[in-house]
Order: structure tokens, then C-alpha cells, then sequence
């Protein structure tokens, strides 16, 4: 038997186990067995993959479904071993199945499935890419996707809490909610968080109100003033412990959100990607940073195109003979598109030619959020060009020039 060039891996992703199935590039299958995620699991995984390697040579390709989830951490193992990794579309894998469906449905099955399509790739160019080779990226960019991903958890956890205290206040007492334009300010939230019992904020000092954390005289005068017609409706004996609760809550989250904050700032000087993103009007230390995180590497991206679409600003073709149109990618990382429509949102307000082109998309009948998609896609194509070439945004004032965005 001629030599093969690699010993191809393919594994179905389980909560509590794996069914892994390995191969030949001719097809042949040679093992198949079942993996417990621990640590045990992990070294017969390893220890039954390099026999057949020292058998028959060449290196390793491992493909799995859902990179970077349940599979954790055995992708980074398989990384550290120096073989080469491959994540499953989830989505073309579906279609694939419904195109050559098998006649029954098992982990085992599906794990033959991976080297099938390892096969079809070797002979099928546009099958490649359901196979899609996981690039090294990066230490610093994917410390900032696991930052700033439990960022968003926080600022999301803060946005319910805030939401659920005010309409709590509302019912309970419309009148308190009444001093503070933000129910987020931190005065206000120490005010609510004082005591245990709500109702005693109508019976304060003045003394001990100016005692509390962010409150002056004048905030002191605000809160006197509805102490005089205060009123709590009958279930704030029960109500307003909830509210306290929250408040104290939603200040524990700004606490640790700065210090998240800080931690990505410390790291938005190590990575590179960051900072050239950083250096575009508006898009800010947050916003960069979410995008760094989830990129990882540019060199994911063959063209500037299938970045867009990872960004969500561009849709794809759906025209059929006469019929010309669009539809949305279903392949979008949801979290950097959420950074990239801030960021694009808020440099649209510092560059007046980003203005102007927004300005004309609504002018075409455009809703607010398909002009900034819009403008994105224009922004895709210049964060593209930037990243590949390791230069920071610079804004060119070219009357002769047709192009309105320049790049450095």
C-alpha cells in the first residue's frame, strides 16, 4: 500500500462525549471509537491517532464540528500537537447530508460523514469550503474574545436588571424614578441601595443623604424635594427589597465591567489588530476590541468580501434569470456585527464624507440600519486592505478622486 499523505480525523461533538472516526485519504476507514471528554479520554484520543500514524506516516488532519464549543478544550490540544484543524460548517454540513443522506442517523455516522467530506474536498473545489482550516491566531486576540464576550454577558445581565428596577419603581413609587432623567446613574443607585427598606428614603437626613457615595447638594436638594409628597404603593413591603436587591447588583456589574474594560485596554496594546481598527474614526476602544476578538486573524479571509459577510455588511446574491436580489448570509458573527454597526454608526458622525454617503442612502429610501450597513460594506473593504497590510486608517481629503473613503 502506497504511503498516504496524512491520517484524517474526523469527530462528532457530544456534550459528554465525542464518536471520532479515522482514515485514509483513499476512503479506507481504519478506527472508529467513542471519547469521553476528560482527561483520560483525551490521551487515548491522542495515543490511538499517532499509532496509525507511526503505521502508515504522513501528518494529521482533524476536523470537527463546532470549533471552540463543546469541544473545548481538546481543539486546543489537537493545535498543540501540531496537527491540522478543521471546522465544520454546520450549515453546509446539513446540506450535505440532505444531498447524500445515510441510511440511518448515529455520532458514528456523523463522524464519517467529516472524512467524507474530506474526500469530496480533495475532489470538488467548492467543497472545500465546508472544510474550513482553523488559522493560528493570535494569544492577545483570544484573550479579547473571551473578554470582551463576557462583556456583552455583563452588559446584557445589566440592561435586564435596569429594566426590571424600573418598572418595579414605576409601580411601586413613579415619583422616585421621577428624580433621575438615567435610573443607571451611580448616585441613584447608591441612593436606592442605601438601606434594606425602600420606604425609609422618604425619613433620611439631609446629613446622611449627602453622606452617601455621589450625592452633593445639589442631587441632596432633588431628593429632599420628593421627600415632602412621597408615597409607596401597599406591596413595597415586599416589592422594594427586590429593588434594593437589583440596584446593589447593577453596581457590582459597573464595577467589574471597568475592570474588564481596563484589562482590554491592557491588551489592545499587544494586539495588532485592535489597534489599526482603533484607529479608525468612532469605532473606539470597545468596539475594536470585540471585532480583534472575533476576527482573530485576517488571514481567515481570502477577500474582502467574505469579510463582510462575517461582518454582516454585506448580503449575498439571490438573483434567478430576470429576477434580481438578495438575501441574508446566514454565516455572520452576530457579535462583531452588534461592534461593527456602533462603530460604523458613530465614524459616520466624525467624517463628513461617511455623512454624506449615509445621508444619500436614506435619501434612496434606505432605513437607518441599511445605510449603515451600507457605509459598512465600504468600511469592510477598508478594514480588509489596513489589516493585510499592517497600516493604520488615515483619512485623505482627494477632490479629484472619486473614492471617498481612503485608506492608509
Amino acid at each position: 500500500m502506497p504511503t498516504p499523505s496524512e491520517i484524517r480525523v474526523s469527530i462528532d461533538v457530544g456534550c459528554h462525549s465525542h464518536s471520532v472516526a479515522i482514515g485514509l485519504p483513499s476512503g479506507e476507514v481504519l478506527d472508529e471509537f467513542d471519547l469521553a471528554h476528560r482527561p483520560e479520554g483525551f490521551d487515548l484520543f491522542f495515543e490511538r491517532v499517532e499509532s496509525h500514524q507511526r503505521r502508515y506516516g504522513g501528518g494529521v488532519s482533524v476536523a470537527m464540528e463546532g470549533y471552540n464549543g463543546w469541544a473545548r478544550p481538546l481543539d486546543t490540544l489537537v493545535r498543540s500537537r501540531g496537527y491540522r484543524l478543521f471546522n465544520i460548517n454546520n450549515l453546509k454540513l446539513a446540506r450535505f447530508k440532505e444531498i447524500f443522506p445515510a441510511a440511518a442517523k448515529s455520532d458514528r455516522i456523523d463522524a464519517r460523514k467529516g472524512l467524507e467530506l474530506f474526500q469530496l474536498g480533495d475532489h470538488l473545489p467548492v467543497a472545500k469550503s465546508v472544510l474550513q482550516e482553523v488559522a493560528a491566531t493570535p494569544l492577545e486576540n483570544e484573550k479579547l474574545k473571551r473578554l470582551t464576550r463576557r462583556r456583552r454577558t455583563l452588559v446584557n445581565e445589566r440592561s435586564r436588571l435596569l429594566s426590571r428596577m424600573q418598572a418595579d419603581l414605576q409601580a411601586v413609587c413613579p415619583g422616585l424614578l421621577a428624580i433621575t432623567k438615567d435610573a443607571d446613574n451611580v448616585w441613584f443607585l447608591n441612593l436606592l441601595s442605601h438601606g434594606d427598606d425602600l420606604s425609609k428614603l422618604a425619613r433620611l437626613r439631609q446629613c446622611t443623604i449627602l453622606g452617601i457615595k455621589g450625592i452633593g447638594r445639589k442631587y441632596a436638594s432633588i431628593i429632599t424635594a420628593w421627600q415632602k409628597t412621597a408615597s409607596f404603593s401597599h406591596d413595597v413591603a415586599w416589592v422594594g427589597p427586590m429593588i434594593v436587591e437589583d440596584a446593589r447588583r447593577v453596581l457590582e456589574l459597573r464595577t467589574k465591567l471597568k475592570a474588564l474594560e481596563a484589562q482590554c485596554l491592557e491588551l489592545m496594546e499587544q494586539s495588532q489588530i485592535a489597534q489599526l481598527i482603533d484607529s479608525i474614526p468612532g469605532f473606539g476602544p470597545v468596539c475594536s476590541s470585540e471585532i480583534a476578538g472575533e476576527l482573530g486573524t485576517i488571514e481567515r479571509f481570502p477577500k474582502d468580501g467574505s469579510l463582510a459577510v462575517y461582518l454582516g455588511m454585506a448580503n449575498l446574491d439571490n438573483s434567478s434569470g430576470k429576477q434580481r436580489g438578495s438575501k441574508n448570509p446566514k454565516h455572520v458573527n452576530t457579535r462583531a456585527k452588534a461592534a461593527m454597526m456602533v462603530g460604523v454608526d458613530r465614524h459616520r458622525k466624525q467624517v463628513p464624507e461617511s455623512q454624506r454617503y449615509y445621508e444619500k442612502k436614506r435619501t434612496q429610501g434606505k432605513t437607518h440600519n441599511q445605510a449603515i450597513r451600507a457605509l459598512g460594506r465600504h468600511l469592510s473593504r477598508v478594514i480588509f486592505s489596513m489589516l493585510k497590510q499592517g497600516r493604520y486608517y488615515e483619512f485623505r481629503e482627494d477632490k479629484n478622486s472619486a473614492d471617498w473613503l481612503k485608506k492608509a
